[in-house]
């Protein structure tokens, strides 16, 4: 693809970002060199690659390739039989660290693999046989990696290459387009283990790289002590006086003493260096001269030993040549390949498909350069039912930015990276992509802006072709209006006739025009807020775009009277054009607001309809319980039937003719007798519950009758007649409200009707009179908290005991019990007594403001 496209689009960008993705110089060096492809197969490799690579990295994080050296020229130096230094075999080390770390990386991938079910729909080959040798599955010694291709030997003869999505093997593990890749690394660790033991660093070889420079070195050490022990001698003994200062000192690597100018007879020696101002000469001693030789020749001799370890080494490592050639191209293309993935998962970025149709259809589209906070996704396509767009719209409104939009996001596609657009995101295999973007005035070679243009259309307009797309910024700008129009106009239709997909910018109406009259010609527009004077820039195709330079003008503070004279001066039609693609934006806006209104509305509805639906399966869902409830007590209660019928006949049976026979079977008959009318008060007490509430009739409604608030679910006495707002007051325990007269039921008389009424002879009203007083007193005196705090759990259980009983009666609805936290055994005592209390529905610990653990909220049913 020329260079003059990616370099206008800003590819180059893009493509040093990449390069910040990679974590080796090599990958960084691959990533330099990546292009687009103009081969399908190779566009769809790469994508498959980098989404492969973006999975693993979702799945098991990112993956570092530091270390990675290029030694493949070092490498080579070792089959003319050339050694390698520390430093180098170091960075061989390094290598194999790095190729075990990918080894190990993918080895987690396969064990954990079985989950990559989300790309077992694709084209790759379903690996069923194990690789036979080491050279099925390795590139070439030349490589090839460099362009991203892999050898076709190693790959598409051998039937294994995973060209397409994961696929499973008959093992269960998944394959995916860099299986292969991952196979084909040889960690070597025996080669990696000796390499760093032998050397410790660049400058320091181990004492136990072999046997012999071990020696050497231990002879060297008793050499060295041996030496200083004869210097020592001298420094403290006859020639301490002749010394500049009492130390030893290496010239030359010969250990000497620092001896005064003027005594250097008195300290027979070699002389071996004098300091800068002449006081000082540095004499080796007599004494240690023999010893200092012998010490030099260990030293050449270990010289000489460290050279066998490089050299031992360095064949190790030509005999293993190949495996690491290979690791080193295998581990770059794998570097390159993550990068691509790591830039998609900072672009948020998804893997387009590729077509050679020319279609292009890009889905919320976003330019990679523009900050991802600020930049508005825009939808794009080009090639279905139209070849050519033209697109219109103020200046700074974003015309030229989703030019640039569509052009970087097919040379990104086209050069194996994912795109920033959303998923299913369609690309068109162009050979060239041809841009006129920007001024490329050039006062050197006096072009003026028309002529630039002009230069840059006609350099490409005979290559251009139906395999091609074009685009242009502000095409026909730079001249006369009318001229520069028709122009344009002449460019895009011939490019049109000659099936060439083109997009182009631009502010004449002649162009709207021509897009709106010509089939296959489509119009597009930036949307701008006039009101706010901000571009929304929101793309959208089907509509002409209105420049607004009279509005803006007005908006601006330009005096009205100028704008009135300047609309003087266009023609009726242009005028009448530019009214009719007002009134197109006006509708559509309105349109765009009716559509999400509509749109709110079904969702709505739709929650709406879920909700009901889901009320509706758990009422069937309650319903079914209940019945199944009532089925198991039916068939419970025929089973104690029949039990008390076959007891009694038993016990009938066995008491025979005795006296007291009739009397135990009269007793069985009352027990059961008493069981029944239980189960018929409960069945009148639900009657009564489903039963409408009726309203009260002030006739019958006097202060002090006992009442029933609907409400609340409470009982209380009456303690006024209803208000002007219809209201009444209603004492409930210590609670006093006011209670609209509607929401109240009368259930009882007042305590004096009650007792002047007298009883019925069966004592049920005195009864339920005793009942009521007893509940009006509670409710006076009862408080909502006791105090247990300092009591044991046998002491505060009688006390609890007569405080619920008197609570329960006085229609308390929740109490609060203070036991406080201390051990715990207190509140452990009390709330193993409620769990036993049948009319305490639940009770649970106080929240944050009620006490915390040291008091228990209790809830009577």
């Amino acid at each position: 693809m020329n260079e003059k496209a990616l370099r206008v689009l800003e590819f180059f960008k893009v493509r040093e970002m990449l390069v910040a993705c990679a974590g080796s110089e090599p990958g960084k060096e691959r990533c330099r060199r990546i292009e687009p492809q103009s081969d399908i197969r190779e566009v769809r490799r790469m994508q498959t690659e980098t989404a492969d690579a973006y999975r693993r990295i979702l799945q098991k994080g990112s993956i570092s390739f530091s270390g990675l050296t290029d030694m493949r020229a070092d490498i080579r130096r070792l089959e003319i039989g050339s050694s390698m230094s520390a430093a180098e075999l170091l960075r061989v080390a390094k290598i194999l660290s790095v190729a075990e770390r990918v080894k190990q990386f993918a080895k987690k991938d396969e064990s954990e693999g079985r989950g990559w079910n989300d790309r077992k729909t694709g084209s790759g080959v379903r690996t069923t046989d194990a690789y036979t040798s080491d050279s099925d599955n390795r590139f070439n010694n030349n490589g090839n990696t460099g362009n991203g291709n892999t050898n076709n030997s190693s790959y598409g003869n051998s039937g294994r290459y995973m060209s397409g999505d994961a696929d499973e093997t008959e093992d269960g593990v998944f394959e995916d387009s860099l299986s292969e890749f991952f196979r084909s690394i040889e960690p070597l660790p025996a080669l990696k283990r000796e390499i760093e033991r032998c050397i410790l660093s660049e400058d320091e070889i181990a004492d136990d790289a072999s046997p012999e420079l071990r020696r050497i070195r231990r002879q060297m050490a008793s050499m060295d002590d041996r030496i200083h022990a004869a210097l020592n001698e001298l420094v403290n003994g006859s020639a301490r006086t002749y010394l500049q200062d009492a130390i030893i000192t290496q010239r030359d690597g010969r250990y000497c003493l620092p001896v005064k100018a003027e005594h250097r007879s008195q300290v027979p020696g070699m002389i071996h260096d004098q300091s800068a101002s002449g006081s000082t000469v540095f004499i080796e001693p007599m004494a240690v001269v023999k010893l200092n030789n012998d010490m030099r020749e260990l030293e050449a001799a270990e010289k000489k030993e460290i050279e066998k370890v490089l050299a031992a080494l360095s064949s190790s490592v030509a005999i293993d040549s190949e495996n690491l050639t290979v690791d080193i191209q295998v581990l770059t293309e794998l570097d390159f390949i993550f990068a691509r993935a790591s830039l998609a998962k900072k672009m948020n970025a998804s893997e387009p498909i590729f077509n050679e149709n020319g279609i292009v259809d890009i889905k919320r589209g976003r330019h990679p350069l523009i900050d991802r906070r600020s930049v508005v996704p825009i939808d794009i396509w080009l090639g279905k039912d139209f070849d050519l767009l033209v697109i219109s719209g103020p200046n700074t409104g974003g015309k030229t930015v989703s030019l640039k939009t569509i052009g970087l996001l097919e040379i990104m596609g086209l050069s194996g990276l994912h795109i920033p657009a959303a998923e299913h995101s369609e690309l068109a295999m162009f050979t060239e992509i041809y841009a006129d973007i920007g001024d490329e005035q050039s006062i050197e070679q006096s072009l003026s802006t028309f002529s630039s243009h002009m230069t840059n259309i006609v350099s490409f307009w005979k290559e251009a072709d139906e395999k091609s797309l074009v685009l242009f910024d502000e095409l026909g700008a730079g001249t006369d209006p009318t001229e520069g129009a028709a122009l344009a106009i002449a460019i895009l239709d011939t490019l049109h006739k000659r099936g060439i997909r083109a997009v182009a910018t631009t502010h004449y109406s002649e162009l709207k025009i021509y897009a709106l009259s010509t089939p296959g010609v489509e119009n597009a527009c930036c949307e701008f807020d006039v009101e706010t004077l901000r571009p929304t820039y929101r793309l959208l195709i089907g509509v002409p775009g209105k420049s607004n330079a009279f509005a803006i003008s007005r908006k601006l503070g330009l005096p009205d009277e100028v704008i009135e004279e300047a609309k003087e001066h266009i023609t009726a039609e242009q005028e009448d054009f530019e009214d009719v693609i007002a009134d197109l934006d006006s509708r559509r806006v309105r349109m765009e607001k009716d559509e999400a209104e509509i749109a709110r509305s079904r969702a709505e509805i739709e929650r709406l309809r879920k909700s009901l639906a889901d009320r509706e399966q758990k009422l069937e869902e309650s319903k079914e319980k209940v019945m199944e409830k009532a089925r198991a007590e039916a068939a419970q209660m025929l089973r104690e039937t029949k039990a008390f019928a076959d007891e009694t006949i038993r016990n009938y049976n066995r008491l025979g003719g005795e006296a007291n026979a009739a009397r135990e079977m009269e007793k069985g008959r009352t027990a059961l007798r008493e069981r029944m009318d239980k189960l018929s008060v409960k069945d009148e007490q639900a009657k009564k519950e489903k039963q409408p509430r009726k309203g009260v009739d002030m006739k019958h409604l006097h202060v002090g009758d006992i009442v029933h608030v609907i409400s609340m679910d409470l009982d209380g006495t009456l303690l006024s007649l209803p208000d002007q707002k219809g209201n009444v007051q209603v004492q409930m325990g210590i609670l006093h409200t006011s209670v609209p007269l509607k929401e109240i039921e009368k259930i009882g008389e007042p305590e004096k009707q009650q007792s002047s009424s007298g009883g019925n002879g069966n004592g049920k009203k005195g009864s339920a009179t005793g009942g009521g007083k007893i509940g009006i007193m509670k409710s006076a005196t009862v408080s909502t908290e006791i105090n247990l705090l300092g009591k044991t759990v046998d002491e505060a259980i009688p006390e609890l005991d007569k405080y619920l009983d008197d609570a329960y009666i006085a229609h308390l609805p929740e109490v609060r019990i203070v036991h406080g936290k201390g051990t715990g055994a207190l509140r452990k005592g009390v709330q193993n007594y409620l769990r036993k209390q049948k009319h305490v529905k639940s009770f649970r610990l106080g929240e944050f403001g009620e006490g915390d653990a040291g008091v228990t909220i209790v809830t009577f049913k």
